[in-house]
């Protein structure tokens, strides 16, 4: 235990400096981490812990959980060590403490760069996938119902917190379509398309779809973001401030119904 919980992905990597910024999340810490491609251990802090007996550690989860994006926060090494009082710092802290570092820089981000998303909504709308055709409907659901309908719970902050954002991509997607435009349903059944494909393996043929699906709800919904960050960082659409921009237009396709399941 705890060599593997250090093996990180270089999409682990990219999304984890991407949606920070590379800089330390500790709140009043601005302090800019080295980058990705030579980042110290002890820049890159497990919430729960990789070593058994460690602060926080839990013995249900996998090394490759301990080890990915969800478990992960960046930390300067002072904040590190403050960090390791367990009392002071559980498990809900710091995964609030992430997502409230990376929410500022979401917002930093837009305000400084205001076509970030639309440069998203083209990005994903201009990814060729064909293999499966969407219906095209367009279905609204509350996120609560949706969220307690497929057994969410590590993705519930992010959702709650980055639906605000939808007023944003309604407008334009509305402004989209006054141009004529169909990126809008071309986006939206590219997410769909992947959500589909992702469902797939894990359901394959059993009865009860989706109780396997409420079982894996997170693992499915991650894995569509990292489905779109492949195809958008391997079709030559990638630009740092997409890995921002995927989790706005993801918390909105999941509202629409274009990933995991619709409530009855």
């Amino acid at each position: 235990m705890g060599k593997q919980a250090r093996n990180y992905t270089t999409k682990t990597l990219k999304r984890l400096f991407g949606l920070s910024a590379g800089i330390c999340a500790f709140p009043g810490c601005n302090k800019l981490l080295v980058n990705r491609s030579n980042a110290k251990g002890s820049n890159i802090c497990h919430i729960e812990t990789a070593n058994e007996g460690g602060e926080r550690y839990r013995t249900s989860m996998t090394d490759e959980e301990r080890a990915d994006y969800p478990n992960l926060i960046l930390l300067c090494v002072q904040h590190h060590d403050e960090t390791n009082d367990t009392k002071k710092y559980p498990v809900e802290v710091l995964q609030e403490m992430k997502l409230n570092h990376e929410t500022e820089i979401l917002n930093k981000t837009l305000k400084n760069n205001p076509s970030m998303l639309k440069n998203t909504i083209n990005a994903i709308a201009n990814i060729n996938i064909d293999d499966i055709k969407d219906s095209g409907k367009l279905k609204v659901i509350n996120p609560n119902d949706k969220i307690s309908h497929n057994s969410i719970k590590r993705n519930i902050a992010i959702i709650q917190e980055y639906k605000v954002y939808r007023g944003k991509i309604n407008t334009l997607y509305d402004e989209l379509e006054l141009q004529g435009s169909i990126k809008k349903e071309k986006l939206l059944s590219n997410i769909k398309q992947i959500y589909l494909k992702i469902k797939g393996k894990y359901i394959e043929d059993a009865e009860n779809q989706l109780a396997i699906i409420q079982n894996n709800s997170d693992d499915i919904y991650d894995d569509v973001y990292d489905e779109l960050y492949k195809e958008m960082e391997g079709g030559g659409h990638w630009k740092e401030d997409l890995a921002l921009g995927i989790q706005l237009i993801m918390v909105d396709s999941f509202i629409r119904c274009k990933i995991l399941e619709e409530p009855n």
